[in-house]
């Protein structure tokens, strides 16, 4: 089950915006069952991949933001498509997409409102890693903290081969999504 469009999220996505500390509350929170999604095209086409089972931890007294996925786990609902994904991402060889790094933004406490954030770090996949940085939003919600960020990756940057059928090629920007609710830990 996976994508190796993942390629695309993940991470990272992932990953991203887990920022400032929270006045009086626990300073590391987790996730195991984030959604991450990526949306790619071909021409006269657009498909979108899909995992939930993003993993995530941010460790706000140090600002460390590490989220990872099993690109096997991303799916776009057709199994040849899923396939060919996973081939190009040599998902036996390089299994996950990691986004590691720190929150760069200024903020004082993570209320009920979505704030943005900035992360910034490396995003991993097909074995290369690039220094990428990240906006999204973190707020404060009953069960802990919720992120929600979005960036676009070109495929050629992590040696990544758009798959493709005769003149026709998978778009090398794909664009990728992440959102989770993290929980104390």
């Amino acid at each position: 089950m996976s994508k190796a469009t993942y390629i695309l999220s993940g991470f990272f996505f992932a990953l991203v915006f887990l920022t400032a500390p929270i006045s009086g509350s626990a300073q590391s929170y987790m996730t195991e069952s984030g959604h991450v999604e990526f949306d790619s095209s071909v021409p006269l086409h657009s498909f979108t991949g899909v995992s939930d089972y993003l993993v995530g931890k941010i460790a706000l007294n140090d600002s460390i933001v590490d989220f990872y996925v099993d690109v096997n786990t991303l799916e776009t609902g057709i199994g040849k498509r899923d396939n060919d994904m996973l081939k190009t991402l040599e998902a036996e060889k390089y299994p996950f997409a990691e986004f590691y790094g720190k929150i760069v933004s200024d903020l004082n406490s993570i209320t009920d409102k979505p704030q943005e954030v900035t992360v910034e770090g490396e995003f991993t996949i097909h074995g290369v890693s690039k220094q990428t940085t990240i906006t999204g939003t973190l707020q404060k919600v009953p069960k802990g903290i919720h992120v929600e960020a979005s960036w676009t990756l070109n495929m050629k940057d992590y040696n990544i081969e758009p798959p493709g059928i005769l003149f026709y090629r998978v778009s090398e920007k794909i664009d990728v999504s992440i959102s989770a609710t993290l929980t104390p830990n």
